[in-house]
Order: structure tokens, then C-alpha cells, then sequence
């Protein structure tokens, strides 16, 4: 008698099966039609070739090309059809690693001559051709001897390193596509011909052979795919529009900020870009002052010894800026980084004075300037650079305090994101890396009481703000959430996140006197809104596309002329607004009125009003808005008041409200 095993299915049934039943053959015993769909099964959550066989009783769902989990296996196999149509069109060319990334894949490939984006059009037809030939994916299991000979032979000098550093407790899987064949950890598809035609090549870039400046520059070929061609139709048209909405043209066309190559990964400020840049921090700094936070400063240059305690130099020194003392100085000679977080620096105030438990919680919040190592490949306006300002904060607690801390700064987060525009919300629980500091009863408290605070966000959002787990994402000092936007063309954007600390406070020595009069380590929950003010910025050009809200625009209204005869009215008007608070310049130029008008509309002012003689007899004024090519005319005390509260920030109009 076979020996079996019990599958259970979504929907709640139970079925035996005979131990090594495949994928394959549980698809085929539930319907034929089923069968045909199938590309993969999951078990227990994982995701596994058709053709594995299941040896113990678990969960089962087997897994149709229109499933959302497909669409990995659809880039993956892509990314496999482009390595074969790589080497039959140049078979000079060595292949070396092509993952799945956010919205596609890539491959790395060895060449001497690199790609051109003339050679991706000629690239991508044979890609149609081998996909039309539906050859089935079959999986081998090779020795480590046989699969390092095997592509030493053919040249293939980076897949014999891959091999290398394969552990030797684990099976070298290599998969064919009919001759072809690539090492790889799978799973694929039952066949090329499920991939389908939804797919593009998108750019070439250079890319270091596993990330490392020191080794070959090798050529990287991006591109996309999906299950449909109205969903590639639909991300391409995203594509464009986030390129109309790229925040480094738009801050050169209204000359907010620029970069240069002296100082890579550095932001040089404009007048209006840093007016932002200060509209910004003005408004983080009055949520923070009526939620009871205490700003500091601290230095940006610290001892390595501090960081050594902190465990940033055992665990990320690699990322951060190292400096030393003058050569001559012999007595004080010492090394010193540019600190690339806040963190050790506010337990450093804490300890300041003795603190009881009446005293706590401390809210401490600095818009701290970080540095932190980038690479240059990966440099990317204001989404991805060197120094920053960081809205960090640390609120130092007791046990008690944390759920109902954690779930106060979660509203505040959420409200900031509100009053930016932003609603859908994602809130993911990342735990314990395979790096880290503390016990696993110290984390396993953490995380249990993150869980928690996770359901109980969830509840009171009436689902609006959906959750998530990332499983080994934590810090290595604790467990945190990770809040993530999306923006107005649908792009998500990780900003904001929440972090429980039980062991810096410990290495640290810091403490507060509890009701017994004992000495105890307080808890350190770790806190951002924006993250990085840099980037938070760049997330708000692009979602606005430059049009930013009155209230936060750098350059509010622009009073323009239509003739010289207009000229005192239009003056009187800018000093009046201008002693209303609002930001606001006049026009008198001697050009035609169009002009004036399309030369402010590029630089992106909310308001723009048009005066003439006939609005100074009348007292009135033409209001054209960004983005409309209407003009409505009305009295000018009817607009200064509409100006007024269109202006006033909604941190500031909630207050006002209550």
C-alpha cells in the first residue's frame, strides 16, 4: 500500500494523495481545464514548479497564469528568454545573473562591446521568436563538479562563481528552455510560450559585477512584462507621465535646486526651492510642537567609539562617511563619522540629568543633517543621495507606554500624509534580520507587541489602511513598521516608519528611576514622517507634477500688468497681499500679457492675476489658476479673503476649527 498524504485546498477541502504526487497531477485530478491553466502551485505559501513533487501534508493552491503571484514567474522566465536571446544573436557574450525586480527584471550580461538601444529593437524580436517555439522548462539537478565543468567549457566564467558560492548542503538546480539552459533556483512556468507578448526592453546601463566598483562593468538590459498588453499599455502611459513629472527637470524649469559633479549626492538650494524646503520643515515643526515633542541639535561628527557602542560600526560602517583628525596632531588623533543617523546622539541628551518615570515619555525630534554612503550608479536626484535631513525622532518610554505610543505617532503619521494628499496607505511589520543585536525574548516582546498595535491600526482605519509582514526587513536594534504612499500616477513610495528598540538605551547606559527607586533602561521607539526631507520633496514635485497647493507653494501669486497704465493698481495689490503674508511678486514688464502669463505658468504659480485699467476703475481682478486656461473676474476684496483660506495651512485650519 502507497503511503499518503493529506492537502488541504482555499477552499477548506481535504484530499489524500499518494506521497510525490507533482503539481501537475493535482491539477489534472481536479479538472482538465484547470490543468491547462496551471503554470505553478504554491505550498505553504512558497511557490514551486508543476513538475515538484509533494512529500508531506501541507497547503495547496494551484496557481493560473491570471493570478497576481504569476506575474513574477512571467518576468522570471522573461528574463530567461532574454539571456538565450542574447546568446544566439551574440555568442560572444557571457551571461551572469537576471532577477526579478519592482515592475520587471534585468539581466547582467559580459561583453566587450555593450548594448545600444538599437541593438534591444533586433534583441526583442528574437525574444517573440523563441516564446512563439513554447519550449517546456524542465529542471536537472546537476553536481557542483558537473555544473562548474560544464560552464567553465563554454566559457561561462561567471556562472562557475555562482556555482561557487552555492552552499554544499544545497542542489545545483539548472533549467533548460530547449538547448539552452541557465543555472537558477526556479520555479518557472510549465513552458515559454505562457510568458505571452506583454513585454518590453526598456533602457541599458552599466552595472558592477555583484555591486562592487572594484570588479568588471558589466552591461545590464531592463525590461518589463505582464500578463496582458493593457496592463504593459497601462504602465507605459504611467512611464510617460512620471517622466512629464520628474522632479529634476521640474526643478530646473522652476529653478528650485541642482546637483553637480564636485559634490555628488549633494543638494545645492535655490531661493524657492529652499523656501519648500522650509515650508516643509515649518510644517513638521508645528505637528511636532503640538504633539509634545522637544527639538534638538546635535553634532554632525561624531567619535567612532559612540558609534561602536551603538553597534553602527560593527554593523554599518560600510555606509558611512569616515573622517580623521590633521596628520600633524599627534595628541588628538582620532577617528571621527559623519553621523548617518540620529539616534546615539539624542540617548546622549537623555542622559543628561536624572530622569524618574514621571518624567517619561521624552519626545525628542531633530531635523538632523545625515550623511550616508551611496553609490554613485544608484545616485538619483532627490530620491537617492548622500546628505539629507532626516525628520528623525525618539521618544524615550517605558513598557507600559509603547502600544499607545506607537499607535499616537501612527496618527500623526497618517494625518501628515492626509493633509499631502496622500490615502492609500500600506503599513508592513518588517521583524527580526539574520544581523542583529538583543535577545529573542527581547524580540520576540517587540514584536508581539508591534503585531498587536498592527491589528488594532488596521481595525480603526475601517480598512483603509491595508497591512503587511516583511519577514527578516527589521533593523538590527528592533522590529519596525514601514509606511508606504502612493502617489497620484500610482507609484508607491516607502516614507515614514516606527521602531522599537529595547537594547540602545542598554549599551548606552541610559536609565530613569522607576517607582521602587531601582535603575531601569528605558525603551527607544525610533521615529520618521518624511524620512528623508529630500526625498519626501521629490515625492511631492512628482505627485503635483510642480503644482503645488497654495498653502505650500514657494511662490504664491504674481500680480501682472496688462498695460502701464495699470502698473500703480497692480502695486497696490502685491503690497496688500504681501502684507496679508502671502507670498507675492508683481509683473510690470513691457511684454504682452500671454507672455507674462505662459512664462509664470512654467514656473508653476498657483495664481496669477491680470490687471488693466478697466480692473483698476472697477477694483477688481482677472484670477487665471495653474492648469486652467480660464479666467474669472472678481472684486478684490472677495479674493483676498478666498486667497486667505486657500492659503492657511490644514494643520493650522484644524487648530483654528476647534
Amino acid at each position: 500500500m502507497c503511503a499518503t498524504i493529506s492537502l488541504s485546498f482555499p477552499n477548506d477541502l481535504k484530499r489524500d494523495y499518494v506521497v510525490g504526487v507533482t503539481g501537475a497531477e493535482i491539477a489534472q485530478s481536479i479538472s482538465k481545464s484547470l490543468s491547462k491553466k496551471a503554470v505553478a502551485y504554491s505550498f505553504d505559501g512558497v511557490l514551486h514548479d508543476l513538475s515538484d513533487p509533494i512529500t508531506m501534508p501541507g497547503a495547496i493552491e494551484i496557481i493560473t497564469r491570471d493570478d497576481p503571484r504569476a506575474l513574477e514567474l512571467i518576468r522570471h522566465d522573461c528574463a530567461h528568454v532574454l539571456a538565450e536571446a542574447v546568446q544566439e544573436l551574440f555568442p560572444d557574450t557571457q551571461v551572469t545573473i537576471g532577477p526579478v525586480i519592482e515592475n520587471g527584471f534585468y539581466y547582467d550580461f559580459s561583453r566587450n562591446q555593450p548594448f545600444t538601444l538599437d541593438d534591444l529593437i533586433i534583441i526583442e524580436k528574437k525574444m517573440r521568436e523563441i516564446i512563439a517555439h513554447n519550449q517546456p522548462f524542465i529542471k536537472t539537478i546537476w553536481s557542483r563538479e558537473k555544473a562548474k565543468k560544464t560552464f567553465v567549457k563554454k566559457g561561462e566564467f561567471y556562472k562557475s562563481d555562482l556555482v561557487d558560492g552555492i552552499p554544499e548542503n544545497q542542489d545545483v538546480k539548472i533549467y533548460f528552455q530547449g538547448d539552452w539552459f541557465d543555472l537558477c533556483r526556479g520555479p518557472h512556468m510549465v513552458s515559454t510560450g505562457q510568458i505571452g507578448n506583454a513585454f518590453k526592453l526598456m533602457k541599458v546601463t552599466g552595472a558592477y559585477w555583484r555591486g562592487d566598483s572594484k570588479n568588471p562593468m558589466l552591461t545590464r538590459i531592463y525590461g518589463t512584462a505582464f500578463a496582458n498588453e493593457n496592463d504593459l499599455k497601462a504602465y507605459l502611459a504611467m512611464l510617460k507621465e512620471a517622466e512629464k513629472r520628474d522632479h529634476r527637470r521640474l526643478g530646473r524649469e522652476m529653478n528650485l535646486f541642482h546637483f553637480q559633479e564636485e559634490d555628488p549626492g549633494v543638494v545645492f538650494w535655490h531661493t524657492k526651492g529652499w523656501k519648500l524646503f522650509q515650508n516643509l520643515v515649518n510644517y513638521m515643526r508645528r505637528r511636532l510642537d503640538h504633539d509634545g515633542y522637544m527639538e534638538v541639535n546635535t553634532p554632525q561628527v561624531l567619535d567612532k567609539s559612540l558609534w561602536e557602542v551603538s553597534g553602527h560600526w560593527g554593523l554599518y560602517k560600510e555606509n558611512m562617511f569616515k573622517i580623521t583628525s590633521a596628520d600633524n596632531d599627534a595628541i588628538d588623533k582620532r577617528i571621527y563619522a559623519l553621523k548617518p543617523m540620529s539616534c546615539p546622539s539624542h540617548v546622549q541628551i537623555f542622559k543628561h540629568g536624572l530622569k524618574s518615570y514621571r518624567d517619561l515619555p521624552v519626545k525628542m525630534a531633530e531635523f538632523g543633517i545625515v550623511h550616508r554612503y551611496e553609490p554613485s550608479g544608484s545616485l538619483h536626484g532627490l530620491m537617492r543621495v548622500r546628505g539629507f535631513t532626516q525628520d528623525d525622532a525618539h521618544i524615550f518610554c517605558i513598557d507600559e507606554h509603547l502600544a499607545s505610543e506607537c499607535l499616537r505617532i501612527n496618527d500623526l503619521i497618517l494625518s501628515t500624509y492626509a493633509d499631502f494628499g496622500f490615502e492609500e496607505i500600506v503599513i508592513k511589520l518588517s521583524t527580526r534580520p539574520e544581523k542583529r543585536v538583543g535577545s529573542a525574548a527581547l524580540w520576540d516582546r517587540a514584536e508581539n507587541i508591534m503585531a498587536n498595535v498592527l491589528k488594532t491600526i488596521e481595525q480603526k482605519s475601517n480598512n483603509r489602511v491595508k497591512v503587511g509582514l516583511l519577514p527578516g526587513e527589521g533593523a538590527f536594534y528592533g522590529p519596525k513598521f514601514e509606511y508606504t504612499l502612493k502617489d497620484a500616477i500610482g507609484r508607491k513610495w516607502q516614507c515614514g516608519t516606527i521602531q522599537i528598540d529595547f537594547n540602545l538605551p542598554e549599551r548606552f547606559g541610559a536609565f530613569y528611576i522607576d517607582r521602587n527607586s531601582e535603575k531601569r533602561h528605558p525603551v527607544m521607539i525610533h521615529r520618521a514622517i518624511c524620512g528623508s526631507m529630500e526625498r519626501f520633496l521629490g515625492i511631492l514635485i512628482e505627485n503635483f507634477s510642480g503644482h503645488m497647493p497654495l498653502w505650500f507653494a514657494p511662490h504664491q501669486v504674481v500680480v501682472a500688468a496688462i498695460t502701464s497704465d495699470a502698473n500703480e493698481y497692480v502695486r497696490q495689490i502685491t503690497d496688500k497681499l504681501k502684507d496679508m503674508g502671502l507670498i507675492t511678486t508683481s509683473d510690470l514688464r513691457n511684454e504682452k500679457i500671454n507672455y507674462k502669463v505662459r512664462e509664470h505658468s512654467l514656473q508653476k504659480v498657483p495664481i496669477i492675476l491680470v490687471c488693466g485699467k478697466r480692473e483698476a476703475e472697477k477694483s477688481t481682478v482677472n484670477v487665471r489658476r495653474l492648469g486652467s486656461q480660464n479666467q474669472v473676474e472678481m472684486p478684490l476684496d472677495k479674493l483676498i479673503a478666498l486667497l486667505l483660506e486657500e492659503a492657511t495651512p490644514p494643520d493650522i485650519r484644524r487648530v483654528n476649527s476647534v
